[in-house]
């Protein structure tokens, strides 16, 4: 173990607070302590309370009958969903036959005390990881040991804090794959023990971001998944990995630096969090809490808009890189070179990832693409920050379906170059309906319009006083000027190729109704929003479309502590209590999958992985699959379903321990005191899991 005689490392100067909310570790370490902040959203733009508040209508409400949900999923999905449900460009052939029944059948698990080490899954399934923090990737990687870390191996090795994942298959019988994977940010408290020399394990975080590329094998379908070490797809996106900028921002003034003059290319990715695939097969990353790597000025707008401060970083990188300190010469535009969408081809090892400027710049959680009837494509993005918005890009050229090399590079360069929206919520329905209870009438739901708002359209810019590159390098401000909803920390936007319905995940908002921040009267957003909700959204045409309408797929929560959580009509004592929806996935039948970040504030219940019922009389049904370690999070959800496999990444798990006196042991468990076998330690490590049937 590397110990020097100079500066030793300790847990990070400044821990932040959350009032008995989240760990304060995942505050300050994940997210810069952004709730007990103060990002300066001075617009002022409708809350999304005040418009739902205004648009509770009285019709038949989701959910009761089979005949009701089906007209509501089905009879205005996509105005022109006649040709894309026909088998137009971007819906699934599902969406002919409407919703079927799963070959994942399961039993909902009970909810799991947060504080139980455990990975629990339903009867009849057994799970196992596929990849954990640590695990050499190449031949020459050294196996991971607790006690003998270093910056050189770390590089080598699987990341740190795994989120969003996804699976593609290399070979027709399904017995190869690559697996792709980013790593959002390092808890060196848990992952060092205390005297570590402090240079060294800020490398070892530096090398433990980034992102993951490794191929997969398996004897037949009904095998779970095992990584290949030394294979030819493996490959580490690291600090000093070079990023291609694309779009209208590359070469601008604004991303410019002493070390990067032309403003095209940019080392590293930071904060990566959710994602997305394409449908060329590459992988989107969306990065988001940058903000917290660069000690900056801390006094222009723009600095004050993503939470730039003159404090020094928790991680305190700028001890070793000028870069991350924006006020030393030649580098005050380098926080301008992150909050990107970035793009990998994980099949091809020698590629150059992107940054696609096109698609703005803020706190990406994702990015999730569906081809319009039209041909464009289509990704939706939620900016993750209370009281920020929802984005929408559509791409210039279109889609080539074809499966030629010439088509794929094609794809490769649609979002470098279309339009930017952001979402404007709006109502229908006259404000006297409301029944003034705080909850959802018995006889209704919402049913709201909206506007796409345009910000660059046809190469232009649509906000008055800014050019398109500083539209795109400061969309948070650009948005402002436009009056777009608030939101309550939308997430994850997933549209449906079942219906081409689009889901948004807003996580919470503890902000909501506090001193000084809008309040809320109704049931959603609720008053110190803790439990989130889910929005559903129709285009009014296809994905290209700038009006919508929409309406709540449900408001969460325990429904045996919150009288005021809807599960889209469906009754509530029949659910699995659920809170804080993060990630979104669908199976092949159409059923929207959830996995949660911040249950255990609200509910007292550990996070995991839930089925919602879109359709039929079941619509709104919530059940729970699967519950994580003590302090993780559920991340980046997969659905095989028609394999019967599902993955997930788990994240943080035992972040409030120390290296000394872990909380987890997640997913070795191996006994404070064992001796564990080659390959285990005693400490948690973030992985990726496979569960899978075993019953039969």
């Amino acid at each position: 173990m590397p110990v020097s005689s100079g500066r030793k490392f300790s847990l990070l100067p400044m821990l932040g607070h959350t009032k008995g909310k989240r760990s304060p570790v995942t505050c300050a370490l994940k997210c810069d302590n952004a709730c007990s902040g103060e990002v300066c959203n001075s617009s002022s733009n409708d809350y999304f309370r005040d418009i739902a508040s205004a648009t509770m209508s009285r019709r038949t409400a989701l959910g009761f009958g089979a005949a009701g949900a089906l007209a509501v999923v089905f009879g205005n999905a996509v105005t022109s969903a006649e040709p894309a449900a026909a088998g137009g460009p971007g819906l699934a052939a599902a969406a002919k036959q409407g919703f079927e029944k799963s070959k994942l059948r399961f039993t909902a698990i009970a909810p799991v005390d947060a504080a139980v080490d455990a990975f629990t899954v339903p009867a009849g399934y057994s799970w196992q990881p596929i990849i954990r923090w640590g695990d050499p990737l190449f031949n020459d990687s050294p196996a991971f040991d607790a006690d003998r870390q270093s910056a050189a191996a770390q590089a080598r090795q699987f990341g740190y804090n795994n989120d969003y994942t996804d699976i593609l298959p290399l070979d027709a019988k399904g017995r190869r794959a690559v697996l792709f994977t980013n790593h959002e940010y390092t808890n060196e408290g848990i992952m060092l023990p205390a005297g570590f020399d402090a240079a060294e394990a800020r490398s070892i975080g530096r090398a433990a971001h980034g992102l993951t590329v490794v191929e997969l094998e398996r004897r037949n379908k009904n095998q779970p998944w095992r990584y290949v070490k030394g294979a030819g797809l493996n490959r580490r996106f690291l600090t000093d990995t070079s990023y291609e900028l694309t779009g209208p921002a590359a070469g601008s003034a604004l991303v410019s630096t002493i070390a990067d003059p032309a403003g095209r290319t940019i080392k590293g990715t930071l904060g990566n969090c959710s994602g997305g695939t394409t449908p060329w097969g590459t992988i989107l990353s969306g990065e988001e809490n940058f903000n917290g790597y660069f000690v900056a000025a801390g006094t222009s707008a723009e600095d004050k808009r993503y939470g730039l401060t003159s404090k020094p970083t928790a991680r305190q990188w700028e001890l070793d890189d000028p870069r991350f300190d924006t006020r030393n010469p030649g580098y005050a535009n380098e926080s301008n070179r992150f909050g990107w969408i970035v793009e990998v081809d994980p099949q091809d090892p020698t590629s150059t990832p992107k940054k696609h400027s096109a698609m703005g710049r803020f706190k990406h959680e994702g990015a999730n693409v569906i081809v319009a009837a039209s041909g464009h494509v289509v990704a939706y993005m939620g900016d993750d920050e209370k009281f920020d918005y929802l984005y929408k890009f559509v791409s210039k050229d279109k889609y080539r379906p074809g499966t030629t090399a010439a088509d794929r590079r094609h794809n490769m360069t649609l979002l470098s170059e279309g339009d930017l929206f952001v979402a404007k919520f709006t109502g229908d329905s006259p404000a006297a309906e409301i029944d003034g209870s705080g909850k959802l009438p018995a006889d209704g739901a919402f049913d709201g319009a909206g506007e796409w708002l345009p910000l660059v359209v046809d190469g232009k810019s649509k906000v008055a006083g800014m050019s398109v590159e500083e539209v795109l390098v400061y969309t948070r401000l650009a948005a402002d000027k436009v009056g777009p909803t608030k939101m309550d920390r939308c997430e994850d936007v997933q549209p449906s190729l079942h219906t081409g319905k689009v889901y948004v995940a807003c996580t919470n908002n503890s902000d909501r109704g506090k001193a000084g921040k809008e309040g809320a009267t109704e049931v959603n957003p609720r008053s110190l929003n803790r439990d989130g909700h889910i929005v559903e959204i129709t285009e009014r045409g296809d994905q290209t479309s700038t009006v919508f309408n929409w309406n709540l797929l449900m408001v969460c929560g325990d429904p045996a502590k919150n009288t005021s959580a809807y599960f889209a009509g469906f009754p509530a004592d029949q659910v699995s209590p659920i809170s804080c929806p993060d990630n979104l996935a669908f199976d092949s039948v159409g059923n929207l999958w959830i996995s949660t970040d911040g249950a255990p504030s609200s509910t007292g219940y550990a996070d995991g992985l839930f089925k919602v019922t879109l359709a039929g009389p079941e619509r709104g049904r919530v059940e729970q699959f699967l519950a994580v370690p003590r302090d993780a999070e559920t991340c980046g959800p997969i659905v095989h379903d028609e394999e019967r496999h599902v993955f997930v990444s788990v994240q943080h798990p035992g972040e409030d321990g120390s290296f000394e006196a872990q909380n987890s042991y997640f997913p070795d468990y191996v006994a404070a005191g064992a001796t564990p076998k080659p390959g285990q330690a005693r400490l948690p490590r973030p992985s990726v899991v496979q569960v899978f049937r075993t019953d039969d």
